[in-house]
Formats: structure tokens, sequence, C-alpha cells
């Protein structure tokens, strides 16, 4: 009755996260209460994913993930590896290679949010579209986090398991031997075939003249990385959400700039643009807002974000320009730009004589929201996502303590949840993170997730529903244990394009143990394949989140995740079914 029961919530629960929009952590979690309620498992047994290694290992890579966020470093790293290629073969080899390594010592999800406007800047220098590029970019970082233990939460999940129930313990590079043929055989395969495979779409991002446009002013500093370049070397004739308008030089006015303008120390840029606009340029390292105001701010640096806040009819300064105002002093806030009616106001910052719904853009400090929200003074005071500049003097450090990290844990010196704590602690003394960034970037809903989903495991075994799968598995392949590993990667395959990698992964562990243990062989080859299988999503966009994450800046829809992804889904499935046991025999 109780296999029953088990077998019938984990389908609830499958036909629950495959075809309604109601959120994983909640069906997990509700789940995992039916097991307790019922008395399946006890109250330990269920809670037992929140102390597993594999999971305390993710949410503190969050940290350190968050820290290189913080530094640029991506973008510092990126900037030095794409280049200018001739082709698109040139550019997804470009592509391919940095963001496959980048992700083999990073979470994924990260490397692709904060290669993403990066690679549409790139796209438009090098004259090719951003969808060619983008899905190459999601596969990539899937594929490279395949090739070691740290690569994806997926890998630490089911080596978590292993150490409790088996006492295995994987090193971080061991799954290289399979992972690194898979990388090359996977990339190589969209590369030679990418005129075929890959679609030629549209972004779906709203045009500039549909959004509230502000004029934002960047002075060239001093020793600037920029002096000498060319816009266009500078990445600055490509931006996503605005444009170069002109350039103020001493008393010389140059309009309608070509690509090949050189920038010189000094140089006023003026940039049209939406609100995001002045964040990409935040994002360029050697660029500085024009008005001077905000270095005046008593705020560092990383701790400032972008805020849009509209002028209200009990505002101070009202009918008084920005500098009479003293708006800097009073708020400690730099007006970037002025907004009036969604144009913008084409007139030095301090003169503008400000009115009621005036928007202006501002760089403060990140507690401005929360003190100004609820006064009079501002109609709506709200901050742009991810608007913080990055801390680019840290980036080294950043890179140096993720580089000792994968020593640490290569060596083995320490083990990888021991290296990971000590590296998330070093990026806060370090200051390459705050304690208050450090801890929002733990992703509470993902941890909750891969946690609950461990009582769906965990009850499979108690009740032998696991082991009755087992037994029917092995029955459709009484011939040879290579077809019975085919058949746990197909299956292991199907449950991760149609619900997420790290729940088939926890799902499929008890059915490979069971399935290992009646055909008396090592459960080593089956549990490498399920860890394999889960992280291989190319086929569908819901499957990995990567893959959701560039639908929009893609331009994508569905049928282009299967036209590329169902012939690289095959080829991988089909290696990784031969090399596996020829690396850990059955």
């Amino acid at each position: 009755m109780e296999i029953l029961f088990t077998l019938a919530l984990v389908f609830s629960v499958f036909i629950a996260l495959a075809t309604t929009k109601i959120a994983a952590d909640l069906i997990l979690t509700g789940a995992m209460g039916v097991l307790m309620i019922s008395g399946i498992l006890t109250v330990n047994e269920a809670l037992a994913g929140f102390a597993n290694p594999g999971v305390i290992t993710i949410a503190t890579l969050y940290i350190v993930s968050a820290g290189l966020q913080e530094t640029g470093a991506i973008q510092w790293l990126s900037k030095y590896l794409f280049g200018t290629p001739k082709g698109l073969k040139g550019a997804l080899l470009r592509l391919a290679i940095p963001s496959s390594l980048l992700s083999a010592f990073m979470n994924n999800t990260a490397i692709v949010a904060m290669l993403i406007p990066s690679i549409q800047d790139w796209s438009k220098r090098i004259k090719q579209p951003a969808s060619k590029l983008l899905i190459p970019l999601s596969y990539s970082a899937i594929l490279g986090g395949t090739c070691t233990l740290i690569g994806t939460s997926t890998n630490l999940i089911v080596d978590g398991l292993l150490q409790e129930q088996l006492n295995i313990h994987l090193n971080i590079f061991s799954l290289l031997w399979i992972g690194l043929p898979i990388t090359i055989i996977g990339g190589g395969l969209l590369i030679l075939f990418s005129e075929i495979l890959l679609p030629n779409r549209k972004s779906s991002l709203e045009k500039l003249d549909n959004v509230r446009q502000y004029g934002v002013e960047m002075l060239i500093r001093d020793k600037s990385d920029l002096i000498g370049k060319s816009i266009e070397q500078a990445g600055l004739r490509a931006l996503q959400h605005g444009y170069l308008f002109e350039i103020r030089r001493d008393n010389i006015l140059l309009s309608a700039v070509g690509s090949e303008t050189q920038l010189y120390a000094g140089d006023t840029l003026v940039f049209i643009g939406s609100p995001e606009c002045a964040r990409e340029l935040q994002k360029i390292h050697g660029l500085k807002p024009a008005e001077g105001g905000a270095d005046t701010l008593e705020i560092d640096h990383n701790q400032r974000c972008l805020v849009e806040a509209v002028i209200g009819p009990d505002f101070i300064g009202l009918g008084l320009t920005i500098k009479e105002a003293r708006f800097r002093s009073r708020f400690q806030a730099a007006v970037l730009s002025v907004s009036r009616k969604g144009h913008r106001i084409n007139s030095k910052i301090g003169n503008i004589k400000i009115q009621i719904g005036d928007t202006l853009l501002l760089e403060t400090s990140e507690g401005f929201v929360d003190q100004y929200r609820s006064r009079r003074d501002f109609l709506l005071v709200s901050a742009i996502n991810n608007s913080t500049p990055p801390n680019f003097k840290k980036a080294p450090i950043a890179l140096a303590l993720l580089l000792c990290l994968i020593l640490f844990s290569a060596t083995g010196i320490i083990s990888i949840l021991e290296a990971a704590m000590l590296c998330a602690a070093a990026m806060i003394i370090t200051r390459c993170i705050t304690a208050t960034k450090a801890r929002r970037s733990i992703n509470l809903n993902v941890i909750t997730v891969i946690a609950t989903s461990f009582s769906l495991g965990v009850a499979m075994t108690k009740t032998g529903a696991a082991q009755l799968i087992a037994e029917n598995i092995v029955s459709l392949t009484p011939y040879t244990p290579w077809l019975t590993l085919a058949l746990i990667y197909f299956i292991t395959t199907i449950f991760t394009e149609l619900i997420t990698n790290n729940a088939a992964a926890v799902l499929m562990f008890p059915i490979s143990i069971a399935t290992a243990q009646q055909l008396n062989t090592d459960p080593l080859p089956f549990v490498i394949t399920i860890m394999i299988a889960a992280s291989a999503s190319f086929i569908t966009p819901i499957g990995y989140q990567t893959n959701l994450m560039i639908m929009g800046p893609g331009g994508y829809k569905t049928l282009d995740f299967i036209k590329a992804g169902l012939p690289i889904s095959l080829a991988i499935g089909v290696t990784s079914v031969i090399l596996i046991p020829f690396i850990w025999p059955f």
C-alpha cells in the first residue's frame, strides 16, 4: 500500500511540475508534508535534505559566484577572451571555450546571467545575430558544468547522496573523464552545423522610443583603459539599452560620431537611452558620471545603485533648479539625468528646474528606496535591478580566491564543502562582497526545491518503490547492463526536460542504486549516468534555467531549442552510454 501511495505522490508531483505554474518549491514542500503526515517518513528523514553536504555546498557557492559578479571578474575576463573573430564559426569557438571553462568552476546560471549583456554587445560588434550566440552560450555552460563536481548543482547533490548512502567521495575532477569528451563533441557539433542548427531571430527587447528616455553624461577617467581606443573598440557603439549621441571635447562638440573616432582623457560622452543604459555604462571600466556629483557622495562605490524617483507635489524644491534645491546634499543622491513626459531634458543637470512628475535617474545608496518610498517628496521610488557598479579593483582577489578553492578541492587537502566555505568567508572578509549581499545571493527557492525533493527519494527507497521500478527496468533490458544503462539515461533525460534537473537527479538516484543491486554490479556507472543525463538538458527551455534565461534576449521559440538541442542531446547520450562503463566498469 505504501509503495502505491508513494508512486502516486511522485507521479502527482511530476505532473504538477510539468504542467502547472505553481512554484516548484511549494509543490515539493507540500509533497514532503504529505510524506510526514502519512507516516511514511519521520520528521528527521523528511528534513534530511537540508543537512545534505551537497545542498550546503550549493548554498555556499552562491556566495562565491556573487563575489565574482560583484567584482566584475567575469566581464573583466570576457573582454579579453572574446576578441574580434571573423565569421560565425570563429565566434562560436571564441565563445564556447571560455564559457565552458568558467562554468566548470562556477555556477553556470551566474555565468550565463553575467555574459548575456556582453554577448549582446559583442554580437553587434562582430555583426552576428545574438540568437546565433546565446543558445551556444547556454549549451556551453551546461556542458562545461559536467566537467567538475562543482560545475553544476546536480553533481553536488548526487555526490552528497553518494556520501550519505554509499560512503563514496568523488574528487572535484572525477567527472572530467566523461565531461571533457561530451563537451568537445557537443560543442564541436554546434560549431560545425551552426548554420543549420541555430536560428536567426530578433530580440524581444522593447525599442528605445517606447520607454522612458534619459540623457546620461559620462566622463573618460584619467588613465582609463579606454583612452586611445576607438568607440567601437571600447564597446560603446553597440549598447543594448542606448546609444552614443555626441562627444564634448574641451569646447568642441562632436555630433554623429563615427565608430572609428578615438577617445581621449576628459571627453564627455552623452548617451541617450532607457534607465538600463546607465546600468550598462556603470559596468564599463574607465567611465564615471560627468557631473561629478556621484564622486562626492559619502557612499562606497560598490554599495551604490541606480534609482528612478518621480517628483511629487510636496517636494521641497519645486520650481528650483537641482543645484538650488541642494538635491545631492539633502538626499545623498546624485542626479544623473532627468526625464519629463518620457523624454530627456537636454540641459546641464544642475540648471534643470524641478517640476511635478519629473522622473530623476539617481545614483545613491541601496537604502534610498526604503527610506523615501513612503515620503511625500516622491510619488514613486524604484531601484533598477543589478545596477550596483562592479568593484573592478577586487576582481583579481576574487579570481585568486576561486583558484584557491579549486586547488584545495583538487588536492584533497580539505573537502569541497570546506573549501567553498573558506572561499565564501574570504570573499566577505576581503570585501569582494558585503555580508548583506552574500545573504541575498543565496537562492532559497532553489535550495528548498533541492532539499525537499530528497524526501521523495528517501520515500521511494524506504517503501520499496525504487526497487519495484528497478526490477521493471531490468526486465525490459535482460541482455546486458549496457542496455539498462541506456534506459536509465533516457528516463533521466525525459525527467530533466519536463521538470527540473535537480528533481530528476534526486528521483532517479534511488532507482539507479536499486538497478545496480538487481544486476549485482557496481552502482557508480549508473550514478554517473544520471549525473550527466540530469545536466544534459538541451531540448526544452524549461529543463534548465540557463535555457529559460536566454529565451527573451535571443527572441527564441520552443521549436528553436528542439531543432538545436535534439541532435546535441542524442550525440551526448550515445557518447555517455558508450564511455561511462569503460571509465567506471560494471
